[in-house]
């Protein structure tokens, strides 16, 4: 029996943070016939915070809130169809049902400015290669005839969708635990050094002598990464989050607003997740993500601005969660100089990147080219 908290003193490969990230590359890993460890303290808890969207075209909101980033988003915009692709494999690996359902995702606009941007984003992403068209409001209408009468038109991406990340997590976990990895929850990392061997893991629970360390912390890389003398700028981005008591099925996309913040996705049970980048706040010494009444208000308001019917609906929920941004690019791969150090951070809309992400390290740590270029997204770009 694999008991949750053991923290064992030596073993093959370290991975710390319990998130979709650190859990499916456990589970590639010990497939394979290696030991790991998870090491998890779920004090940010991002995955299991998560509202669920998969997401592939450019997010608007990332666009206008870092500009600068653009260039960096459309270098990394042929990992997100891929992410998709590969959630698909893994549902199917899970053999469970995790509401996972990719049917496109609509942006939007409710103005001809508005539209008019969709319009440039939409011409950009055929450029590079993304399935997306830009629809009219009778031509929205046929597929989604559920909009408020502002609504004037969308940018639909075909290969967008959602999933259930509370069956998914569970799933995950679940293959994880079978195939013999050992998830030490609720325990934090302390300190991080180099041995002869390998490394040495300081933790809450004592320490772990580990030949490998992979960081899959979120915004917790920082503080890991400086224990190593690396600097990694990963920041914690507390969010907000809703979900309604269940409804007949009315809304089939995942949505999204050209210029405003939300994203809306009904589950296969009826409950309808909102989300979008309201912010929540980081409370206390442990920095706890906690709700702001002003993002419940809001969010809540514009959902029902752009889809009516959701207006009668009870809020069941709300929480905070945490996203982790960098420099719009995800932290992948060994690390120069430092044998035995992986990074395994994804980069914006981190859940979608996942399972991906997971792939593309365990390919690297068992001495396999990824299935995609990761070169220029290791922390060696940060020294």
């Amino acid at each position: 029996m694999i008991g949750e908290r053991r923290v064992p003193a030596e073993i093959g490969t370290v991975i710390v943070g319990g998130g979709i990230v650190g859990m499916c590359l456990a589970w590639f890993l010990a497939e394979e016939g290696h030991d790991v460890a998870v090491v998890d303290d779920g004090r940010h808890a991002g995955t299991i915070a998560n509202a669920g969207g998969l997401h592939v075209q450019l997010q608007s909101r990332f666009m206008r809130l870092y500009p600068e980033m653009v260039p960096a988003f459309e270098r990394t915009l042929p990992f997100y169809p891929r992410a998709v692709r590969h959630w698909q494999s893994l549902a199917a690996r899970l053999d469970e049902d995790i509401g996972l359902a990719v049917t496109g995702g609509l942006m939007v606009a409710e103005s001809r400015e508005q539209y008019e941007f969709l319009e440039k984003k939409c011409r950009r992403e055929q450029q590079l290669g993304l399935e997306v068209e830009m629809l009219d409001r009778a031509a929205l209408d046929r597929i989604a005839p559920y909009f408020a009468e502002s609504i004037v038109g969308a940018e639909l991406c075909a290969t967008e969708g959602k999933v259930n990340p509370l069956l998914a997590n569970q799933a995950i976990r679940r293959k994880v635990l079978a195939a013999g990895v050992v998830h030490c929850t609720e325990t934090r990392v302390t300190g991080l050094s180099r041995t002869p061997a390998g490394f040495a893991v300081e933790t809450s629970r004592g320490s772990i002598r580990a030949g490998r360390v992979v960081v899959a912390a979120g915004a917790g890389a920082t503080a890991l990464a400086a224990h190593l003398g690396l600097k990694v700028p990963a920041r914690a981005e507390p969010l907000h989050m809703n979900i309604t008591e269940a409804t007949e099925p009315l809304i089939h996309h995942m949505v999204q607003h050209a210029d405003r913040q939300i994203t809306m996705k009904q589950l296969a049970a009826g409950m309808v997740v909102i989300g979008g980048g309201w912010p929540a706040t980081l409370v206390g010494a442990a920095e706890h993500p906690t709700v702001e009444l002003d993002s419940l208000i809001g969010s809540l308001s514009l959902a029902q601005h752009v889809i009516p019917r959701i207006g009668s609906l009870r809020l069941v929920r709300t929480w905070a969660g945490v996203n982790t941004s960098v420099d719009g690019r995800p932290v992948v791969g060994p690390v120069s100089g430092i044998p035995g150090l992986f990074f395994a951070i994804p980069g914006d809309a981190g859940y979608t990147l996942g399972p991906l992400t997971a792939r593309l390290v365990a390919d690297s740590m068992l001495g396999r080219p990824p299935e995609m270029a990761i070169g220029e997204h290791t922390a060696d770009r940060f020294t």
